[in-house]
């Protein structure tokens, strides 16, 4: 990857753990001056820890207002007239489970973190981005090229990103800020630890006839963490895709993101057709 000398500031959203801190400790080994979002100060403390003197961790909330505009005056304080080099839209959740029984508080809950906590987050640090020739970097998934049976909340606010950015892409370019998307396969993260407890939670509380009906694909979940690869490998994009002289508009990340780029090109009913004899035999 051909990449020109690290610039400028960046601040990445969900930073506490997985790809966000990867992401964050290796920009800053590249002389990046890194602004990490994290919602706890002992995160924050955890990150510093880990990093050097220009690794900076702001407390942040996208789903918050009022913690987006602090963030906002605290880093543009910081970085004055230079402004920013790169925005990485990286704060997530995940859960699933049968559409049928899920609360659209639920999926709602979803969206708030995954699509509207990203739009929220960039309309706050355009100003920045445009002073600074910056970069916007969301990140998306493997659930953002299929939509894979219950997984739907998840996919659906991935989808929604990937038609976010490619407006943004157009609608930015005069200025020349590049909007770039990560979709990457399963990752060894917590996302996923954090995903099947929320399910558990979910499903403890579903009525038996979804039990009934959907029993045997509830353990599918816990199942994904083990196939995961490492988060450095998704941060390593995230770099070539804010330090390259020609990012690339779109990053696949592991075989099985690559094997669902291919997957989606397939017509609609084999597509069906396929993923039903991958699940198991229900109700």
């Amino acid at each position: 990857m051909s990449q020109q000398t690290p610039p400028g500031s960046v601040v990445i959203t969900g930073a506490s753990t997985g790809i966000g801190e990867a992401c964050a400790l290796r920009l800053d080994t590249k002389g990046i001056r890194v602004f990490a979002g994290v919602r706890r100060e002992e995160d924050g403390a955890a990150l510093r820890r880990k990093g050097s003197e220009l690794l900076t961790p702001v407390l942040l909330d996208v789903t918050d207002a009022d913690m987006i505009t602090s963030a906002r005056e605290i880093i543009a304080d910081a970085v004055g007239d230079e402004g920013l080099t790169g925005v990485v839209n990286n704060a997530g959740v995940y859960f699933g489970g049968p559409l049928e029984f899920i609360s659209v508080d639920g999926i709602r809950d979803e969206f708030e973190v995954n699509l509207f906590g990203a739009i929220a987050f960039t309309q706050a640090f355009l100003p920045l981005l445009r002073t600074g020739g910056g970069r916007i970097v969301n990140m998306s998934s493997v659930s953002g090229l299929v939509a894979f049976p219950f997984l739907g909340p998840y996919a659906s606010s991935k989808f929604a990103l990937e038609a976010i950015s490619d407006c943004w892409r157009v609608e930015l370019r005069p200025w020349g800020v590049h909007v770039a998307l990560v979709e990457p396969g399963v990752i060894d993260t917590p996302i996923w630890d954090k995903g099947a407890e929320t399910l558990s939670d979910v499903r403890d509380e579903l009525p038996q006839e979804a039990h009934d009906y959907y029993g045997p694909v509830f353990g599918l979940t816990e199942k994904l963490d083990h196939r995961g690869i490492p988060p450095d490998r998704v941060a390593e994009v995230v770099e070539h895709a804010l330090c390259a002289r020609k990012p690339k508009i779109r990053y696949l990340v592991g075989t099985d993101a690559k094997v669902a780029s291919f997957f989606r090109k397939l017509p609609a009913r084999l597509r069906d057709k396929l993923i039903s004899k991958k699940l198991p035999t229900y109700p």
